[in-house]
């Protein structure tokens, strides 16, 4: 294949436009960036699906110590405390920076900031917008800014395919768009691809989001951490729409509680309730579902007529799917919607590959620890962008090469890959389905065929939940019930995850070299 090489005067290269994109490229403004962007900017971002808000300590009853608190506890032994300190500190900073871009956040009468409590929080400090369409008003106002800044060339529509590797450090992105395949000469790019929701059958992401920055960054060699960490959001909406409209942990915490097809409260004895931690119950809503009952959140006590005004988003949803929350209990159902494992990346978000940084979900920082604390998420996305674009920032754009020609990979597809992740990488695990599922990615994980990225991901993901023979977070093993004392942050590489898998006893040729 020869390629359109396009001259970008080695400007950093963003893969991704949703917050951490975005909010990365207009940090590095004036510096010229090319932003990548595989829809319309604005469209198909799982930034844009969020109801949820930004966690930040910003109540005369709170403080970065109590939000710290929170965090640790959610993320079971796994945090990264002085990542945790650094990034709930900032966070009232980055609700300002966004505020700057033109956010406009829900406000109090009087004028202060309105705090919503969610799921393990022990204060009130979600910051919302437009309600529960937090995720839509965030990415209307950035990618507004990013219109408006000239230092940003927008590539719409176009997916990066590959990572050019030379000498051990990133040369170029590999991206293809309607007009063919494009490569862009760079020593810097930054992923900010999004989560890997799209590789189950019953998730709140984008069908889209299949791990495709983890693909990328993987089949270049780089190292990826905590990738059995997988989190289940509770409740969403249980209908035959996909992806699953997400009923926002915000409804539980003005009230709403969890009953089954009797109106039975079945989490009134579990501490907190229904705002426990958000693994204890979607485990709770596993048992339910699969002891032949079905889950309800309801609302009509607790939030009643107000449900429409509240919560206009989620209100619209249910009337779509026939159910008014006013006076109906909501159908729930667990659902594959945040991963806390990614690229493995130090305090800046730079990986183990020279010229290669992470940011936001396909990253792993180490403040999710085992269990995202809701609502940190977007938080982290903001405040690490800036940081992020600092060092990019300050990097020097090195030498520019001449792409060489470079075999274009298909685009990726999961549709063979997701009833096997659906089954072995879901709510409750165990050590032969995940060996069995191994089995099956192998030799798809190795071949350049159209599920081979998809099958990258799950792979490592299948190895790294049977490396971690304990249950801790949202990771939880029938087989290993219990925690393991002598607890590590977990770290892989694709060579090392096929390397496990053909030691289980299967044997698959060696991955072709795609560039």
């Amino acid at each position: 294949m020869s390629l359109d090489v396009r001259d970008i005067g080695g400007a950093p290269v963003i893969i991704g436009a949703g917050v951490a994109g975005l909010m990365t490229a207009l940090h590095l403004a004036p510096e010229p960036v090319v932003l990548i962007s595989r829809a319309p900017l604005g469209t198909e971002a799982c930034s844009e699906l969020a109801q949820g808000g930004l966690a930040a300590s910003l109540g005369g009853d709170d403080g970065p110590d109590l939000h710290l608190a929170d965090t640790l506890a959610a993320g079971d032994g796994l945090c990264d405390e002085a990542t945790v300190g650094r990034v709930v500190e900032a966070a009232p900073t980055a609700i300002h920076n966004l505020e700057r871009f033109g956010v406009a956040f829900d406000r109090c009468p009087d004028g202060a900031l309105q705090l919503g409590l969610e799921a393990a929080h022990s204060r009130r400090r979600i910051v919302h917008a437009a309600g529960d369409a937090t995720g839509r008003e965030l990415v209307r106002a950035l990618t507004a800014a990013v219109r408006r800044t000239p230092s940003i060339t927008l590539l719409e529509e176009m997916e990066a395919r590959r990572l050019i590797v030379e000498d051990g450090a990133i040369a170029g992105v590999l991206a293809v768009g309607s007009a063919g395949a494009v490569g862009l000469p760079t020593s810097r790019v930054v992923l900010a691809t999004g989560g890997i929701g799209g590789l189950f059958r019953d998730t709140t992401n984008p069908l889209g989001s299949i791990g495709h920055g983890l693909a990328l960054a993987a089949s270049a060699g780089v190292e990826l951490a905590d990738l059995e960490f997988v989190q289940f959001h509770p409740t969403a909406l249980d209908g035959p729409r996909r992806p699953m409209p997400l009923v926002s942990e915000a409804v539980r915490g003005e009230g709403a509680v969890l009953v089954d097809e009797r109106g039975e409260r079945f989490l009134a004895d579990t501490p907190s309730g229904e705002l426990a931690s958000r693994d204890l119950v979607a485990r709770a809503i596993w048992h339910q579902l699969a002891a032949g009952h079905r889950v309800f959140l309801d609302a009509r006590k607790s939030l009643g007529p107000s449900f429409g005004k509240r919560f206009p988003a989620i209100a619209q949803l249910c009337l779509e799917a026939g159910i008014d929350p006013a006076t109906e209990p909501i159908p729930v159902r667990p659902a594959a919607h945040y991963h806390m494992g990614g690229v493995a990346v130090d305090a800046a978000g730079r990986s183990s590959l020279t010229g290669l940084w992470a940011c936001g979900e396909v990253a792993c920082t180490g403040l999710h620890g085992a269990n995202r604390l809701a609502s940190n998420s977007l938080t982290e996305a903001v405040a690490m962008a800036g940081w992020v674009a600092e060092t990019v920032g300050g990097a020097s754009p090195g030498q520019r090469r001449r792409l060489l020609s470079a075999l274009e990979p298909p685009r990726p597809d999961p549709s063979g890959v997701r009833p096997v992740v659906s089954q072995a990488l879901g709510i409750i695990r165990d050590g032969e389905t995940l060996r069995e599922a191994a089995a099956a990615l192998l030799s798809t994980a190795t071949i350049n065929q159209t599920a081979s990225d998809p099958a990258v991901v799950a792979l490592m993901i299948a190895i790294a939940a049977l490396r971690r023979e304990e249950s801790r977070g949202s990771h939880y093993r029938s087989d290993f019930p219990g925690r393991d004392a002598d607890v590590c942050p977990s770290r892989l590489t694709l060579a090392t995850a096929i390397q496990a898998a053909v030691a289980l006893g299967w044997r698959a040729p060696t991955r072709k070299q795609l560039i």
